[in-house]
């Protein structure tokens, strides 16, 4: 099975993760897409994040009647810091039989040599980068540090096309934040819940996550 594992915090999901993950999951022949919400991520831990029941709620209103996409919660559950080489080598050793892809946006992307056991996660599973219209072809040379020039090669085939959309969580809590709507930002079910449980209303001096 071609498995497409995405991380992130979710907070909230809207239609730009939504998009990626779709144009991976077709692009890249993927049988399904895992969306994997961090509990707390290792590059953002002295940011406030909604509570990982919250942000898994969210998810699992914005997938509902999609069956190549589902929840993983297995970092929720774990709690904590959760870094990537590890969560992979766990649903690796669950079933080594599946081909893993790991989903990554342009700014993950070019930060990727600076994670955690980097040379780990490029050989676990493989990165798909997601390049938009109109921006300058990527250059894949610097993953020399952390991968062969086999899996470079792979790396580049596997690069994925995505309209820019423009749209990030953090904007949609500022929205919120300042009473404006965020109709047809993210799922009508999400945009419902974010409501009736007050999500978001008063953003405080705390860095939040974007």
């Amino acid at each position: 099975m071609r498995l497409g594992i995405f991380g992130g915090t979710f907070d909230p999901v809207h239609y730009g993760h939504l998009l990626l993950a779709e144009c991976c999951r077709g692009q890249c022949r993927l049988d399904t897409v895992w969306f994997l919400p961090t509990a707390v991520a290792p590059h953002k831990k002295d940011c406030e994040i909604t509570p990982a029941p919250l942000r898994c709620e969210m998810l699992e209103l914005a997938l509902a009647g999609n069956e190549a996409f589902s929840v993983c919660r297995y970092e929720t559950d774990r709690g904590g810091v959760n870094y990537t080489a590890e969560t992979l080598s766990h649903l690796h050793q669950v079933d080594p039989s599946r081909e893993l892809f790991f989903l990554v946006g342009s700014d993950m992307f070019r930060d990727l040599p600076h994670w955690r056991d980097a040379a780990e996660v490029c050989r676990l599973a493989l990165p798909v980068h997601v390049h938009y219209p109109g921006k300058a072809e990527t250059d894949f040379s610097w993953l020399s540090t952390i991968a062969s020039s086999e899996r470079i090669e792979l790396i580049s085939e596997n690069q994925v096309e995505m309209p820019e959309i423009g749209i990030h969580a953090s904007a949609l809590r500022r929205r919120v934040a300042a009473g404006l709507s965020i109709r047809y930002y993210t799922p009508r079910a999400v945009e419902e819940y974010i409501v009736s449980h007050q999500l978001y209303r008063a953003e405080t001096g705390a860095t939040r996550p974007s």
